[in-house]
């Protein structure tokens, strides 16, 4: 399912983090891990310079974006070696790209050739950064041809992954991932559903049906009650899960403003990476 996982880089404990679940899943997968570092040019051409030279009390200068860019490429260059080197040592297939513009869109250009993209909440400049994510993490959620799995600062191994199923056409999307997931990596899926109106199952009767054919070992728990949100990740935490798989759904207005309400409060409220498809 996983030939070939993306990891944006830029240095940060974030990115590092997030090579090591890509190690851990590229070992389980045998796939490729592509590593990707992006020279921005909003830090390069956009008003950052101007910001920065009037701030300490200076014109701009012709070379200065120049002197930029060879600081932002050296440090990629390092941040790629580094990434190779740890690639090598747990003898994991890999490659490295540096790409030049803007970086929400390079990282979703690149991920058209990859199945699954994998990034920390935040980046480098996370003490200059609001809400929930990092802005490019939001951006890539939004605009992303592949599965995002957006994880935590320290690493941990997944051992019990649980699914937030609604039956919309995202959550029935993210349903195949989490069945070849589940099934390649030998692990228990559990699946729940929140009803506020005394539904009967039919939801997940029909996310049953799926797995079926896949054998693994699948439970199926109906909650009742009037915060899905609250709901899941009190369920999440309740029962020691340590991954979630969720469906983000575009069809709301909240999505533009927060990636989904119920997206948004859960990966503000857990701890373990959560795998979103839109």
């Amino acid at each position: 399912m996983f030939k070939n996982i993306l990891i944006p880089l830029d240095g940060s404990k974030h990115s590092k983090t997030a090579l090591e679940y890509g190690i851990w899943l590229s070992k389980k997968f045998h796939a490729n891990l592509t590593g990707l570092y992006v020279l921005d040019i909003v830090s390069l051409e956009g008003p950052f310079l101007h910001d920065l030279s009037g701030s300490m009390g200076f014109e701009p200068f012709l070379n200065f974006s120049t002197k930029m860019r060879e600081i932002l490429e050296e440090k990629g260059k390092a941040i790629l070696k580094d990434f190779s080197d740890t690639c090598k040592k747990e003898n994991v297939k890999h490659e490295t790209f540096t790409e030049t513009g803007i970086i929400t869109n390079e990282i979703c250009e690149k991920a058209k050739l990859a199945d699954l993209i994998i990034m920390g909440r935040h980046g480098i400049n996370v003490e200059f950064e609001y809400g929930l994510l990092g802005s490019t993490t939001e951006g890539v959620m939004r605009k992303s041809p592949q599965p995002v799995m957006v994880i935590p600062d320290e690493f941990k191994e997944i051992s019990n992954p649980l699914f937030a199923y609604d039956g919309s056409k995202s959550a029935s999307k993210t349903l195949h991932f989490a069945a070849e997931f589940s099934k390649t990596l030998k692990l228990p899926l559990t699946v729940i559903n929140v009803s506020k109106n005394g539904s009967n199952g039919e939801i997940l009767k029909s996310a049953e049906e799926y797995l079926k054919p896949y054998h693994i070992n699948a439970r199926f728990v109906l909650l009742h009650g009037e915060h899905k949100a609250e709901d899941i990740v009190k369920y999440y935490k309740d029962n020691k899960h340590n991954l979630i798989f969720m469906g983000l759904s575009e069809h709301s207005a909240i999505y533009e403003m927060v990636l989904g309400s119920t997206t948004e409060y859960v990966m503000r409220n857990i701890e373990g990476p959560v795998f979103v498809v839109r």
